[in-house]
């Protein structure tokens, strides 16, 4: 395994979508070509009953946490919260006119940033601005991140009456060392507190997100994190790697290559996580993921239906995804769109009436073909194709970009489909980058991705 490790650990995308953002072929791009494809996409959503998906970017937060790689914006002026929501609504509003009717909200997340930053009244402000305008599925999914150290029972009330039942809490890792490196600090009497209250109150399912190759991480401070962990055994947990990408992330020159973990004992805080997560009775979703057997996650991975979007795993599949605020992605299926990272630029564009968006993609076929097999891969570990020649990308290309992976027993190859095998599991992106053609086609040059392990 350690010479797998060693032979793949190379950057490469997280693909939340294909073609990844640093492909996009911006100049084919048009704010006219996204609106048009938009509404056809809604017309053809309305006819299916599907629904969408909405992501709110709430961007703000007191203090940087400095591995954090998210678009955020450090402030602890909460005066911004009342303009930022005012101009998050006047956005939805956009939108709505360009469907030309009520949309039907499927599923919902409050992204960040530091969502809990915002007060409850305002979130409650905010939430019922974007309803007012829409109607919600007879069985919703609304999530939101909240920070062990400023979520409050008011804010998980509103919430819950808003029809929130699931929340993510950020831990990272206990150990007070990481913690204090990583400025990120919240005791496990803090998440044990916020964690039984939200459960009081009727949240559903709970997520905590952990990440390994922390800086100053250590094998003991892993097992030590799960199983605290494990006295609370929320309903989902996100096991990320670690992303140093201080060339994007200034925060993170606050420490170096020199304080992080090995590759070898970084997959070894891995395998060590998931044999813990395991034996305490979660299943592996896909990718980084886990969750219990009664949770929706895992059980869209048993039916087949898992989905893999903008924010992450969702049992929920919507072909519309609306990004609203400073930095969103949208995804229309045909085409994606991103607004201004920066909140100034994002609430000038808004108050002139036009959508924020600066950045954005037109698919082609090739690409909703490859799209595809990546989303395979990555919710079913497995993918398959009825004829090699009726593919619009080169699949023979692909195939032989995979033999590699097959020697080394990464994968199984058969005529017309492959699946990921058990030791496959910590290489998957490396097997989406063979399909990748996108990436494949590209010149050397600058170090864009995180590496994959």
């Amino acid at each position: 395994m350690q010479s797998l490790i060693e032979k793949y650990n190379v950057p490469g995308p997280r693909y939340t979508s294909y073609p990844t953002v640093p492909h996009w072929e911006k100049d084919l791009f048009s704010l006219s070509s996204w609106s048009e494809r938009v509404k056809i996409a809604f017309d053809q959503e309305s006819k299916s009953d599907e629904g969408i998906s909405v992501y709110i970017h709430l961007p703000f937060c007191e203090s940087l946490c400095t591995y954090c790689g998210c678009n955020t914006r450090i402030t602890i002026n909460h005066s911004i919260e009342l303009v930022y929501i005012s101009t998050v609504i006047r956005e939805w509003e956009q939108y709505v006119a360009l469907f030309g009717k009520k949309p039907v909200i499927k599923e919902l997340h409050l992204g960040g940033g530091t969502p809990t930053f915002f007060s409850p009244e305002n979130l409650t402000l905010l939430l019922k601005g974007i309803f007012s305008k829409a109607y919600i599925a007879k069985e919703p999914d609304f999530s939101f991140e909240g920070h062990p150290n400023n979520t409050t029972e008011e804010h998980l009330l509103a919430l819950y009456a808003l029809g929130f039942r699931r929340v993510s809490f950020g831990i990272q890792d206990f150990d007070p060392k990481v913690q204090d490196i990583i400025h990120r600090k919240q005791t496990f009497a803090q998440v044990e507190f916020i964690t039984d209250l939200a459960r009081t109150i009727g949240y559903t399912s709970i997520n905590f997100d952990l990440i390994y190759g922390l800086p100053l991480q250590t094998l003991d401070s892993v097992i030590n994190t799960i199983e605290k962990v494990k006295l609370l055994m929320p309903e989902r947990i996100a096991f990320y790697s670690y992303a140093h990408v201080p060339w994007i992330k200034p925060g993170q020159r606050r420490f170096t290559e020199v304080d992080l973990p090995d590759n070898e004992t970084k997959r070894n805080l891995y395998e060590r996580g998931r044999e813990m997560l395991e034996k305490a009775g979660y299943k592996e979703i896909g990718m980084d993921h886990f969750a219990l057997p009664s949770d929706a996650l895992y059980q869209a991975l048993e039916n087949k239906t898992l989905h893999r979007n903008f924010m992450g795993y969702t049992p929920c599949h919507t072909t519309m995804l609306i990004g609203l605020g400073c930095s969103s992605i949208s995804d229309c299926g045909t085409a994606f769109a991103q607004n201004a990272k920066v909140v100034e630029n994002y609430i000038e564009t808004i108050d002139k009436g036009e959508l924020a968006i600066v950045n954005g993609h037109l698919q082609t076929e090739n690409d909703r073909n490859i799209r595809q097999h990546i989303l395979n891969i990555m919710c079913r570990m497995e993918t398959s194709w009825e004829d090699a020649s009726n593919q619009t990308f080169s699949m023979y290309e692909t195939v032989e970009r995979l033999r590699e992976m097959e020697l080394d027993g990464i994968v199984e190859l058969n005529f017309n489909s492959l699946k990921v095998t058990e030791a496959g599991k910590p290489f998957v992106r490396n097997i989406c980058m063979a399909f990748d053609e996108r990436l494949n086609s590209q010149s050397e040059g600058k170090q864009v991705f995180s590496k994959v392990i």
